[in-house]
C-alpha cells in the first residue's frame, strides 16, 4: 500500500475521503487489512505528511481510529479525547489540519457504550472530568425520551452519545470561521460517525446532518 503523497491528497475530494474510511473499516471488521510496510512508511513520511483527514474521536482503548479504518502512517491526523467533545486546541488543530496540512475530510466519531456519555447521563462530578462531562450534557437536554435517561439504560447512553456526534459537528461550524468557510467553499467535507465496540462498524451520518431530523427519526422508532 502506497504511503500519501501531496498530489495525491490533492486530488481526492471529501467524497472520496469518505469511502476511504468506509472502505477501510470494511477491511477492518472482515479482517482483511492491507498489507503495509510501516518502516517503509517511516521512512517516506519523515520529511513530511499528507493525511486525507481528521478525526476527532473518544479516548477509548477500543476506538483507534487507525486500526478500524485500517489505514497506515501519514494517512489520517487522530484527535483523541474522552467523549469525543470540541475545544479551541482541538478546534486549532482541525484548522492545521484543513488549512495548513492539506486534509479534505473532518470526521467526529462516537461510538456505543461510551463512559463519558455514561458520566453525563449520571451527572458525575470528579475533579477536571467534571468540566468535560458538562460539554456533553447539552446532547441530553433536547432529547425527546421517556424511559430510563441514567446510564444503566444502554439505548438511552448511545442516543446521547449520538446526538453529542451531532453537536459537536455544529459546534465545529460554529467556532470555527476556517473550517465553515471550507465546508462552505466544498474545499473539505464533515461528516460523523459511530462506532460499535459489540461488532467494530461505523455507521456514518450524512455530510451535512439536520440533527435534530435525523435523531428525532431514530427516536420514533425507539419509544
Amino acid at each position: 500500500m502506497r504511503t500519501l503523497t501531496k498530489e495525491m491528497q490533492a486530488e481526492l475530494t471529501p467524497e472520496k475521503a469518505i469511502q476511504l474510511l468506509v472502505d477501510g473499516n470494511k477491511r477492518f471488521v472482515s479482517n482483511l487489512k492491507l498489507n503495509r510496510n510501516l518502516l517503509q512508511q517511516v521512512n517516506e513520511t519523515s520529511q513530511g505528511q499528507h493525511p486525507f483527514a481528521i478525526v476527532l474521536s473518544c479516548i477509548d482503548s477500543r476506538t483507534s481510529a487507525e486500526l478500524i479504518f485500517d489505514q497506515g502512517l501519514g494517512d489520517i491526523f487522530s484527535v483523541r479525547i474522552a467523549g469525543n467533545i470540541v475545544n479551541e486546541d482541538i478546534l486549532g488543530s482541525m484548522e492545521f489540519a484543513c488549512k495548513v496540512a492539506g486534509s479534505k475530510l473532518i470526521v467526529v466519531l462516537g461510538h456505543t457504550a461510551c463512559g463519558a456519555v455514561k458520566g453525563a447521563c449520571d451527572d458525575v462530578k470528579m475533579g477536571n472530568l467534571t468540566g468535560l462531562i458538562d460539554k456533553i450534557k447539552p446532547a441530553m437536554v433536547d432529547l425527546r425520551y421517556n424511559g430510563d435517561r441514567s446510564s444503566a439504560n444502554p439505548a438511552f447512553v448511545d442516543m446521547v452519545a449520538e446526538r453529542n456526534v451531532l453537536n459537536m459537528m455544529e459546534e465545529i461550524q460554529n467556532r470555527s470561521s476556517i473550517v465553515r468557510e471550507m465546508i462552505e467553499n466544498e474545499e473539505i467535507g464533515i461528516v460523523g460517525g459511530m462506532y460499535n465496540v459489540e461488532t467494530g462498524t461505523v455507521d456514518f451520518y450524512d455530510r451535512a446532518p439536520q440533527k435534530n431530523q435525523i435523531l428525532d427519526e431514530k427516536l420514533a422508532g425507539k419509544h
